[in-house]
């Protein structure tokens, strides 16, 4: 059974009314971002529903067919809006954006409203632990080594981009020298071309060490020292690779 955690008072409200109107044959719309639980939402209201996709034409015309309770998701990309007959049938659909306003408002009796992720901030803690958990498993890292606070959360495009900000983060802390040499082993042999490729490259080194250097030590000084060159040279290097 799909489950769903929210703390969110808009989507609390969403749940509640879905619950008041489940013995009633009326049709409802989720519109809201790409990824932000829609899908997870009527899944977990509706667990026993069948559930179609608006990108196949044909199947969702078989399934009204053939079921009077159905999950439409991605709505807004069906070309046959207009033809559409909901009479005596209860539809859950989701949706990444309105579309045709008159026809959404004739079709549905409740159009609700999803937020953004990054209005739900403690949506936000609880995906970040479940992914986090995840990826500890996935990648087999071991959680006790983990701070979670220095996970940078990019929720740009909402749970896909949260999801993926954790697992970067989670492989790049967890990878080995060899490791790092393989991966530009690959980069290198794909993209190594021209008559100046060591110059071309020579950045994949330079600009992280240098980064990583007046990070850790925040001087110029003590890092020309660390790294063993001339203190010209390093900012010389510095210039090159535009590092603040």
């Amino acid at each position: 059974m799909e489950t769903f955690f929210t703390t969110s008072d808009k989507i609390q409200h969403i749940i509640k009314s879905f619950n008041l109107t489940k013995t009633l044959f009326v049709s409802s719309i989720i519109i809201g971002e790409a990824h932000t639980g829609k899908k997870s939402l009527a899944r977990y209201l509706f667990p026993d529903t069948p559930l179609v996709s608006g990108e196949n034409q044909e199947e969702v015309k078989a399934a009204l067919e053939n079921h009077d309770e159905l999950i439409i998701t991605d709505f807004e990309k069906l070309s046959n809006q207009n033809s559409l007959d909901f009479t005596n049938k209860r539809i859950i659909a989701t949706a990444n954006y309105m579309g045709n306003p008159q026809l959404i408002d004739t079709l549905f009796a409740f159009i609700y409203t999803m937020p953004p992720l990054k209005d739900r901030p403690d949506d936000i803690e609880y995906l970040k632990k479940l992914f986090i958990k995840e990826a500890c498993s996935t990648l087999i890292i071991d959680k006790k080594e983990i701070d979670t606070d220095a996970i940078a959360t990019n929720l740009t495009s909402n749970t896909e981009s949260l999801k993926k900000s954790v697992y970067m983060h989670l492989m790049k802390h967890s990878l080995n020298a060899t490791e790092i040499e393989s991966i530009l082993y690959e980069y290198l042999l794909k993209h190594l071309d021209g008559n100046d490729g060591y110059r071309e490259f020579l950045g994949l080194y330079e600009k992280p060490l240098i980064k990583a250097g007046l990070k850790k030590f925040g001087s110029q000084l003590q890092l020309s020292q660390v790294l063993g060159i001339n203190r010209n040279t390093l900012r010389k290097k510095i210039h090159e690779h535009n590092i603040d």
